[in-house]
């Protein structure tokens, strides 16, 4: 971990270094002082961010727009080209053809975080205590291992997540749909690999998943706070009644994830303070796909900040307009998704379905 001078007074400070934190940290130019605050430490045994590990076709342009291409060690197998999308209560299966690359999600932040100039400064298995506001910009207080350091920075972004301190500490009334995210992995002994979506309106009003990789199986969904972990033990009942071996988890892993449904659910930032990725809600509603948002907005607003403007938060406000339009979209699509008699409908018609059956049941 880098040590730091109390009378460094920084550019910027990132809270958090996933996608959009590191992302932004290498963007941003070599003229701006610049830290970044992180709990993880880029082990197995630090904090990881409970993912499926699936790069959707979106992320996949963002990465292209930003001239990266993924080395080839954080790929995983198998590499599945369709989802097996199952209904519970309809009980119909439908399987459709999808583009995503199947990666090893820890492997995949560190290789973004490689990628981050030696300039930025960089606290490793920190915690962000508290953020505070003074005449000169702000003052953080950082916990690492067990004590307690100060750091002052003129404008602070906030890339932390759906639990961000940030938005926290200086939006406290901006309310968001919250849901806890559970997966467990398992060692995969499923005859042939999968990955499958699942509809369940008795458990979760969302969704949840299945996903073989790289000789394991990891099965998680999104549900509501409260019964979380109730919800979570019901679902993995009905799914193994289905043919999903899911004995003896290895590992689980839990997160909170943000649901946006209209623009008041996005912000941006204030008097300083700044949002990216799912911190300012910047997360698919319909699929809880995350990264390529997190990438765009931390592009974005490296352009701002590149751009020395005088006022940054109006042009990243501006810069985001279409991304957040596009999550309204998606907001759209998410209605329809979660619709259980519009779901009915598509499923029934078998639009898109490659299966060569007409409808398959399981009994």
């Amino acid at each position: 971990m880098k040590q730091n001078s109390d009378s460094i007074i920084y550019d910027i400070a990132i809270i958090g270094l996933g996608p959009s934190g590191a992302t932004l940290a290498r963007l941003l130019s070599s003229k701006l002082k610049v830290v970044a605050i992180d709990k993880g430490n880029g082990t197995p045994q630090g904090f990881i961010k409970p993912c499926g590990g699936l790069l959707a076709p979106d992320a996949q342009k963002i990465l292209a727009q930003l001239n990266l291409t993924l080395p080839k060690n954080i790929l995983v197998d198998p590499q599945l080209f369709s989802v097996r999308t199952i209904d519970t209560r309809l009980k119909i299966i439908r399987h459709y053809q999808r583009f995503y690359i199947n990666l090893d999600r820890l492997k995949f932040d560190n290789w973004l975080r490689s990628l981050i100039s030696p300039s930025v400064d960089i606290f490793n298995e920190s915690l962000c205590e508290s953020i505070e506001k003074i005449e000169s910009g702000f003052k953080l207080t950082i916990i690492s291992n067990n004590q307690k350091s100060i750091i002052f920075a003129k404008q602070i972004v906030g890339a932390d997540g759906a639990n961000s301190i940030v938005r926290r500490t200086f939006f406290p009334k901006h309310k968001i749909k919250k849901y806890l995210a559970i997966q467990e992995w398992f060692t995969d002994t499923h005859a042939v690999p999968f990955y499958s979506c699942i509809f369940d309106t008795e458990t979760t009003d969302t969704y949840a998943w299945g996903l073989s990789k790289e000789n394991h199986f990891v099965f998680g969904g999104a549900f509501e706070i409260k019964n979380a972990r109730k919800d979570f033990e019901l679902l993995k009942e009905k799914m193994i009644t289905l043919g999903f071996e899911l004995n003896n988890p290895t590992k689980t892993e839990a997160c909170l994830l943000l649901k946006p449904m209209g623009l008041k659910n996005f912000c941006c930032g204030e008097d300083g303070v700044f949002l990216v990725g799912e911190s300012a809600g910047f997360i698919s509603p319909s699929s809880f796909e995350g990264i390529s948002y997190a990438l765009e907005s931390a592009s974005l607003l490296a352009n701002v900040f590149n751009s020395s403007t005088k006022k940054p938060l109006k042009a990243y406000k501006k810069s985001t307009r279409k991304l957040r339009k596009k999550l309204i979209i998606k907001s759209l699509k998410s209605r329809i998704i979660y619709s259980a008699f519009l779901r009915k409908v598509i499923l029934k018609s078998g639009i898109r379905n490659i299966s060569t059956e007409k409808i398959q049941k399981y009994k």
